[in-house]
């Protein structure tokens, strides 16, 4: 098979066209790495190797302009590289390519998930199952949530905004169960609740 032209499509975008009709998109990367040029001879082995890293280098472009937008872990990237149609093979090789060039640091992502729940006034439980839900890692678990404040603020602030009496025991049950589904442990709600004076032998 031949190259009969390559043109560009838009900027670093290529189309190849070969004389059975064929016609390829590609980067200048993929065209450069593999030196095509108008007139190259290809065999069924060489098409291949050229049509596997268009779609490399294409999807590695769509996963740069996903990570630009916000922060990913390697699976949340591949989840949505996939639900756009590329495939595991080359969402995994995307990932590792953006890790490996530091546009993924799941450390520093997980980090940081656990600040922005915090300061939104959410307990331990609950960033726990938010760096879950992003797939990061267990090993990177712990020192995120080691970096949290305590939250004795928020849970202070939280009470005194929702519990208008301190006696009544249904209002100290519905606050609590809030705070609970807000990631607090009971000993943390129980604690907060002392501060304030109000009973807690229900919980």
């Amino acid at each position: 098979m031949t190259v009969t032209a390559i043109k560009q499509s838009s900027p670093g975008r290529l189309i190849v066209s070969f004389d059975n009709g064929e016609e390829l998109r590609s980067t200048l990367g993929a065209v450069t790495e593999l030196k095509l040029y108008s007139g190259k001879e290809l065999d069924e082995a060489d098409l291949e190797a050229f049509r596997r890293l268009s779609a490399r280098f294409l999807a590695r472009e769509k996963a740069l302009e996903l990570i630009s937008r916000r922060p990913m872990s390697r699976k949340e990237l591949m989840d949505k590289l996939t639900s756009k149609g590329e495939t595991e093979d080359t969402a995994e090789y995307c990932a590792g390519w953006l890790e490996e060039n530091g546009f993924i640091d799941e450390e520093r992502y997980a980090a940081q998930i656990a600040r922005h729940y915090a300061a939104k006034g959410y307990g331990a439980g609950r960033v726990r199952a938010e760096l879950s839900r992003r797939g990061l890692n267990r090993e990177l678990w712990d020192e995120a949530m080691a970096a949290m404040p305590t939250g004795d603020d928020k849970l202070d602030r939280f009470i005194a905004a929702r519990l208008k009496d301190p006696e009544d025991r249904d209002e100290i049950r519905k606050v609590s169960s809030a705070l609970y589904r807000r990631g607090y442990s009971w000993e943390q709600i129980r604690s907060a609740l002392a501060r304030y004076n109000a009973p807690q032998e229900d919980l």
